[in-house]
């Protein structure tokens, strides 16, 4: 009984990427959406620590195995919706700016990072207002200014407006990317 309650609590671990857990339904929308699916593929377990991509870096390595294999299809498959992307459309981007945190680790980055890869780049944000940062199983990556982020789940997409942050999605969105990017990028100042 003690083993099985020792090895229920390292698979939760393992699988979690954020700091707490989450509701049945985004479980459910985790494995189904390709989560640690074979969907999602993995030519090397997420636990294998010399595949994780850790500190700042090029969205590109994200298309070479082993990542390859969840990524492109999380960016092949993931339908965006029409509504919210005319919508996206219309957002002026010179003065945006994204920092995505992840781990190439959590399945929730592995299934979010290409879906909001596949909207940035059908929007033409042009991938110089994009800045990747990987970390580890901790939330930890040794890049300059990292820790005043307060990374406490992954992934995270902050967006900031003129280099003043407008909003994050954090490890899931709440409606979809799209609309959730919307949702911050149209809000209006009380300044205003």
């Amino acid at each position: 009984m003690r083993k099985i309650v020792i090895l229920l609590t390292l698979l939760l671990i393992m699988t979690n990427c954020g700091t707490t857990s989450k509701s049945k339904s985004s479980v459910k929308d985790s494995l189904s959406s390709g989560g640690e699916s074979k969907k999602a593929g993995s030519a090397q377990p997420a636990s294998d620590e010399a595949t994780w991509i850790i500190g700042a870096f090029d969205p590109e390595r994200l298309k070479q195995e082993p990542y390859s294999s969840w990524y492109t299809s999380g960016y092949d498959d993931y339908q965006i919706t029409s509504e919210a992307l005319n919508s996206l459309l219309d957002v002026a981007k010179d003065n945006i700016t994204i920092k995505i945190v992840m781990g190439t680790w959590c399945p929730d980055s592995r299934r979010e990072v290409p879906r909001m890869m596949r909207i940035l780049d059908i929007w033409k944000l042009p991938m110089s207002q994009v800045t990747f940062i990987g970390v580890d199983r901790k939330k930890i990556a040794n890049v300059p200014g990292y820790d005043s982020l307060k990374i406490e789940k992954v992934p995270t997409f902050i967006i900031y407006k003129n280099n003043i942050e407008a909003g994050r999605i954090i490890e899931v969105p709440t409606t979809s990317l799209e609309q959730d990017l919307v949702n911050i990028l149209t809000v209006k100042s009380n300044n205003h």
